[in-house]
């Protein structure tokens, strides 16, 4: 019997193609995982050798994997926040096909070689989807940063305010200055926390995720005004200066702002970009979704730093996005998924989300430390935004998020509507991560990451569509425009909606872990 052909095919009527929507048919070495060739038309079966594996996915959108450039996984050392199982699952749930770990906050954090080789170890056969890491820059460390550019990172972060867990330490001008020096003639990029307190501030101490009231409160503190207040955009246009004061000292390392929230740090940015300073800045879905008026008291699964701000506020953002191919700062739009347990949270009864889950198949690998971060739970503290853990739940939310928030703004219907979600989403999260030959578009010699998209499908979240490990996120309850039907990496199909086994057909875990070193490429490093 004749070995079937060593291709899979994929076409649809709307596809987006190196950054343009049109019919295409993709070609996929099932040797190689990778496209071997791309056609600009739908294809008939016809076309290709009998028992071809063909999938025509009309009138369903063919896209680009999504490459989430900000997730915190937390293995190991947490994982009852969350895990590589878990985590890669929700990803690919959602179209995610790559994830890139934060250096925070596992025990040990990525900030030693042997703190990576912990991490991978826990990493091996858990992963859903291909995973990179980045190092952290932490007091202390600097000799540790180009052997940790040599095992793969993909980039590295520091905090200039302090990260609310003690093994991950903020760092000083100081620090920043000699990882830049150290970083400055090698392939990777330097992000960094922007938050500081400025000379003078009557806000809330430097803990970034838990921290004492503020020295004057302006209302109870389970108001989500009174925690907005305490962390004010002095904060991040502060950091973001200091930062910026430093760049001289390594003029062609990328920098690099994570969750930017604040819209006063835009023209901060756009000024140093005209000055020849390369550094860029993303945002993240609940910056671009929620607004802190419609923050309930006490609803502290909105609780992030920095924080969700005003609708004001939500609405510069997504200007600045729709000016990405002109002088735009945001680049990326990433989930910085940053879970904990619900107790963490001290959420009131009345919340969903405020009860622990049962334990299924799918939490198989959790395994609890005495190491956890733990939290009094009495009733006193119950909404408290000042003592609740700070950190939204959303990987593989944030495709849909966007489409319906799009859809709401009336953005939708444009032509340059879904090419714009694949920039910043795709394209531009995989040149961040020196990825931009492998991922983040559909082109000859790509890796075969797809993500297939319903723009049409609404659906409503719940606990059975999050997952992530807990259920815990303000996006629970609410109706989603624009559903993932299938996802697939390098041309195996990992997740189906409907599917059996949860939609995880492939029924084991295949993704790669991403430890080859970066390397400078041709094209810019800076996203477009």
């Amino acid at each position: 019997m004749a070995a079937p052909p060593a291709i899979t095919v994929h076409t649809s009527s709307r596809a987006v193609i190196l950054g343009r929507l049109t019919p295409a048919t993709l070609v996929i070495s099932r040797a190689t995982g990778r496209i071997t060739s791309l056609y600009h038309s739908v294809l008939p079966a016809s076309d290709f050798p009998p028992g071809t594996s063909y999938h025509d996915h009309s009138p369903y959108l063919l896209l680009p994997g999504l490459v989430d450039a900000h997730v915190h996984l937390n293995e190991p050392g947490r994982t009852e926040w969350e895990g590589f199982y878990t985590g890669t699952q929700a990803a690919a749930f959602g179209g995610v096909t790559t994830v890139i770990d934060m250096p925070l906050n596992a025990i040990p954090p990525t900030t030693t070689v042997a703190g990576l080789e912990e991490k991978i170890l826990a990493a091996h056969d858990q992963c859903w989807v291909d995973v990179g890491f980045y190092g952290g820059i932490i007091p202390g460390n600097v000799e540790e940063l180009q052997p940790l550019v040599n095992k793969g990172v993909r980039g590295f972060k520091g905090f200039l305010i302090e990260s609310g867990v003690d093994e991950f330490p903020a760092v000083s001008a100081d620090d920043v200055a000699q990882a830049m020096r150290t970083l400055a003639d090698q392939p990777t990029t330097l992000m960094v926390h922007a938050e500081m307190i400025p000379p003078i501030s009557d806000s809330v101490g430097d803990d970034v995720q838990t921290s004492l009231p503020p020295l004057s409160p302006r209302g109870p503190l389970n108001a989500y005004s009174t925690f907005l207040a305490s962390r004010p955009s002095s904060f991040e246009t502060y950091a973001i200066e200091e930062i910026l004061s430093l760049a001289h000292l390594a003029p062609d390392l990328p920098l690099h702002i994570v969750h930017l929230s604040a819209m006063e740090a835009i023209p901060l940015l756009r000024k140093a970009r005209a000055e020849g300073i390369k550094i860029t800045a993303e945002t993240c879905p609940h910056y671009l979704s929620l607004a802190a008026e419609q923050i309930a008291h006490g609803d502290t699964r909105h609780k992030c730093c920095p924080p969700i701000r005003s609708q004001r506020n939500q609405d510069k953002l997504w200007d600045e996005l729709q000016l990405y191919s002109k002088e735009g700062v945001i680049k990326t739009v990433v989930s910085d998924h940053s879970p904990c347990t619900p107790d963490l949270k001290l959420l009131p009864l009345h919340i969903p989300g405020c009860h622990t889950p049962s334990s299924s198949a799918s939490d198989r690998q959790a395994t609890p430390t005495s190491d956890t971060a733990s939290t009094d739970t009495t009733d006193s503290t119950k909404g408290n935004f000042f003592s609740a853990w700070g950190g939204i739940s959303s990987v593989g939310l944030g495709l849909p998020i966007l489409w319906t928030e799009m859809s709401r703004r009336g953005l939708t219907s444009a032509d340059n509507a879904v090419t714009d979600l694949v920039k910043w989403c795709c394209h531009n999260t995989a040149i961040q991560v020196g990825l931009e030959t492998q991922k983040g578009d559909l082109a000859v010699g790509f890796d075969g990451d797809i993500c297939v998209f319903d723009d049409a499908a609404e659906w409503t979240v719940e606990p059975s569509t999050m997952l992530f490990r807990n259920k815990c996120s303000p996006y629970q309850g609410k109706v989603m425009k624009g559903m993932v039907k299938e996802t697939w990496i390098r041309g195996q199909k990992v997740f189906e909606k409907g599917a059996e086994n949860g939609g995880f057909v492939g029924k084991q875990c295949t993704g790669r872990l991403l430890l080859e070193k970066r390397t400078k490429q041709f094209k810019a490093d800076e996203p477009e």
